[in-house]
């Protein structure tokens, strides 16, 4: 903003906007103004260019114009919505005094701060996403990272040394907003992100950190919940606390706890891997064609959220999983879906209602939505507890009922309230007998009216005569211009009108002043219940967080049936060994996207066979039988039924995968380098329990270089002995197979007919016996004669020795750089010259180099 210290040279309004900008410079200051927010100086400006609204100028300031721009308060919150997805954070700053009262200006001050990651209301919300507040620091060679989900309470830390464990996090966590120190060496790793906020060092402190919690919990200490040996992650959750209450102006009463996430509970997948296996978010960048489209038919927002953390998240306790399966199986064996869903779809996104009830700033609908969801619990209750499965028993449990906050509701709050409390009518009639009466006043004003309407036409004989009212005016009685004169002198003139007039008598201004007062007062007394309302429920906040945590993971679990009846998904079967084996697996997404029938497929890993060297033609479908094998194995380990007519998988600790790659410019990174350090980090991270997938490794460089790189990656992983997928176009390492104890060859078949190609998509065992390259290449369109002298070269290196490849391979590459008309056009100024010839003039000796010339032609 442009800072004017001077504040003597402003007026009395903008003194005060300065005073209070200056408590809020990063920020943007949206400045009460009657029917509008303001801003002004570098803010209009940046506002003016995010929100596509007209800058426009009020008054001066060193004697230059003073840029403005402002957005109606009706409709502030699809301004700050557009502002919350561009990462920008907004200070709320209004009218608290009485305009009437107030010496100018009016009394203002900042009442809340919207910020990306604290934001709480439904309108800047995309309901099927976790919007989260992150924390990160880096300490004693160790990263402490938290995060904080306000719509929920849930608050988690993390410890670690690796910057690919970083980035791994930060990806599945995809903050909207992220707190890091001023002083962080690793700031590049985090470009890619919206609603960046540097803290200062000093936030980041441990045993101010531990202070905060224990206030904000009641404790003395943190060893209840396990978190005191993570001392980096608390001075990250220490400043994260302190943002959010620097934000929110308020006490937060749904955070009741924080707990530490630890590696061993969780299938490790890095950044890469996520990428890969578009979990919820394909290589594009949007959500279509993603594994989260499949699975995801929840019919609670809730739940669809809590559906993609168990997606980037899954487990490694074969205890919990076996319990979602059984659950899962048992809704589908007893039909209970179609009971359930109906129930949880009225049930509604209660888990963000709570939210907003616990930072006091629910509506009156959403106190509504609440009643609502009260009244379905006990429709749940019956099919849940007649269940002899102990999962959906323990979750009947947990959702509970609430009989007294649903009558508490019912009497409080009228069907259909207003959207806001301050247009009133939200109390129920019989709550409050107080309002009662000052609303009888209020409302009898029409009757009383009429009365004296018809009073007055009698007594004065005036049948034009008739009362109304305005907010400018209030009460008063019309007359036309012509009858005016009949007007008793008791008439006192209002308001003079083209053919009107307007007058007030005593009894109607004191009736004017009674009715008002009572408006106002029971607005004002209806404003007071409302919040004590709020204070009514706020006690059972822990009960209703627990219930729709419950309530969540039965949409989850009812949807996963749902979804393995529709699309023939089987129950996995879990053991400690070190396998996988996986009959007639299919890829979830792709057979869900095309019109095609997909071919199944099996995928054999197993003591004997840890390394499988795939080979076949491209599109053939080696990346897509890679692929589905690690979502099956995930799917599996989430509690999901998968797409497979049998799965049993072993013990497994990480997913890895090293498909495909591209340059990453902003860091100075060549594709070949991305390759190598995502390969580097598998060699260095994978164990016998891991699942890694390999795709065409060392193709970014020559192919000497590569086939040796690759040929190397295999062995070190067979020496690992980690469960391994290895697409390669090098045929020379299909000799593996003979020379590693645990490697075996299949490979994806195609059938070639004349020159075009028809893949099978079939894993056979053995080799492939062709790449198919040139086919594939005429299938994309390149031209006919590229592909014919392509033939010719591919010939002349077949029939080479091995010792003169290279020095083929290096005239190649001089070849590619000539025009490929060149030797069409040789050839035809060759036979334009032999043209002329005449046989018969020809000595034998000329004949015979001519019939050498058209040898080397051919």
């Amino acid at each position: 903003m442009t800072s004017n210290n001077n504040l003597a040279s402003h007026t009395p309004m903008m003194r005060q906007y300065l005073t209070i900008k200056a408590e809020h410079p990063d920020i943007l200051l949206f400045y009460r103004m009657g029917d509008f927010y303001e801003l002004f100086f570098d803010d209009a400006k940046q506002a003016a260019q995010l929100l596509d609204i007209s800058l426009t100028k009020r008054g001066k300031s060193a004697g230059e114009p003073i840029p403005m721009a402002g957005v109606p308060y009706h409709a502030v919150e699809s301004y700050l919505a557009k502002l919350v997805e561009q990462g920008e954070s907004v200070a709320i700053c209004e009218q608290i005094g009485d305009p009437a009262l107030s010496k100018c200006p009016v009394e203002r001050k900042v009442t809340r701060i919207v910020t990306p990651g604290t934001v709480s209301d439904e309108a800047l919300l995309d309901e099927r996403r976790d919007n989260l507040l992150v924390s990160i620091c880096y300490q004693q060679e160790t990263f402490g990272l938290a995060w904080f989900d306000i719509t929920s309470g849930r608050f988690v830390i993390q410890q670690f040394q690796s910057t690919d464990h970083l980035s791994a996090e930060l990806q599945r966590l995809n903050p909207a907003e992220l707190l890091y120190p001023e002083m962080f060496a690793y700031e590049s790793l985090l470009e890619h992100y919206k609603g960046l906020r540097r803290r200062g060092d000093w936030e980041f402190d441990t045993q101010t950190a531990i202070n905060l919690l224990n206030q904000q919990f009641g404790t003395q200490h943190l060893d209840g919940f396990g978190v005191s040996s993570y001392p980096v992650a608390l001075a990250a959750a220490g400043c994260l606390l302190n943002y959010v209450k620097d934000t929110q102006r308020t006490q937060l009463p749904h955070l009741r706890a924080i707990s530490a996430e630890k590696t061993s509970q969780y299938i490790q997948l890095d950044a890469a891997t996520r990428r890969n296996l578009e979990l919820t978010q394909n290589l594009s960048g949007t959500t279509d064609y993603t594994l989260s489209s499949v699975v995801d038919r929840c019919v609670t927002a809730m739940g669809s959220r809590l559906l993609k953390r168990w997606l980037h998240q899954p487990i490694t306790d074969h205890s919990t999983l076996n319990h979602r399966h059984n659950a899962i199986e048992h809704i589908i064996e007893q039909g209970l879906g179609e009971a359930l869903q109906p129930l949880l779809r009225n049930i509604g996104d209660i888990e963000r209602v709570l939210a907003r009830l616990a930072l006091k700033s629910a509506r009156p609908r959403d106190l509504v939505r609440l009643r609502n969801a009260f009244t379905q619990l006990p429709l749940l209750q019956p099919i849940l507890q007649s269940s002899d499965n102990p999962q959906l028993q323990q979750l009947a449990h947990e959702i509970g009922e609430f009989p007294e906050l649903l009558n508490l509701l019912e009497r409080a709050i009228i069907e259909n309230p207003p959207v806001l409390i301050r247009d009133g009518g939200v109390i129920a009639t019989g709550y409050n007998e107080e309002l009662d009466q000052w609303r009888a006043l209020s409302n009898g004003a029409t009757d009383y009216l009429t009365e004296v309407e018809q009073r007055e036409r009698d007594l004065t004989g005036i049948n034009t005569l008739k009362l109304g009212f305005n907010k400018v005016h209030g009460y008063y009685i019309e007359v036309s211009r012509g009858q005016s004169h009949l007007v008793p002198d008791y008439y006192v003139r209002r308001q003079t009108l083209k053919n009107m007039e307007r007058y007030i008598i005593p009894e109607l201004k004191e009736y004017e002043d009674k009715v008002l007062s009572s408006q106002g007062k029971a607005l004002a007394l209806e404003k007071r219940l409302y919040d004590e309302l709020l204070e009514q429920l706020l006690p059972s906040i822990g009960k209703l967080q627990n219930s729709s945590d419950a309530i969540a993971q039965l949409d989850v679990l009812t949807n996963l049936s749902e979804r393995a009846q529709t699309l023939g998904y089987s129950r996995p079967q879990l053991d400690d060994s070190e396998q996988i084996l996986i009959e007639d697996g299919r890829h979830p997404v792709i057979e869900q996207s095309t019109s095609q029938p997909f071919i199944a497929n099996p995928t054999q890993l197993t003591d004997q066979q840890r390394l499988l060297i795939i080979t076949g033609p491209n599109m053939g479908g080696k990346s897509t039988f890679m692929r589905q094998s690690a979502l099956i194995v995930l799917l599996a380990h989430i509690g999901s039924f998968v797409p497979a007519s049998q799965a049993t998988i072993g013990k497994i600790d990480r997913i890895f995968t090293r498909i495909g790659a591209s340059d990453d410019l902003a860091s100075g990174r060549s594709t070949f380098m991305v390759e190598m350090t995502e390969t580097a980090n598998i060699l260095h991270n994978a164990t016998r329990h891991s699942l890694v997938l390999m795709d065409e490794i060392g193709r970014g460089t020559s192919t000497y270089d590569g086939l040796s790189l690759a040929w190397a990656c295999a062995e070190k992983l067979s020496q690992i002995g980690a469960l391994t997928l290895f697409a390669t176009h090098y045929f020379e390492l299909t000799e593996l197979a003979q020379s590693l104890p645990f490697a075996a060859n299949v490979h994806l078949d195609a059938i070639e007919h004349d020159d075009t190609i028809a893949f099978m998509h079939q894993v056979q065992p053995g080799a492939a016996n062709k790449s198919y390259g040139l086919q594939v290449a005429a299938l994309a369109g390149i031209p006919k004669d590229v592909i014919t002298l392509a033939q010719h070269k591919l010939a002349q290196l077949e029939q080479q020795p091995e010792e003169r490849t290279k020095a083929i391979m290096v005239d190649e590459e001089r070849q590619t750089q000539l025009n490929f008309s060149e030797p069409k056009k040789a050839t035809n100024a060759a036979l334009d010259k032999l043209e002329t010839l005449d046989p018969d003039d020809l000595s034998p000796k000329q004949a015979l180099e001519v019939l050498y010339q058209l040898k080397k032609l051919l």
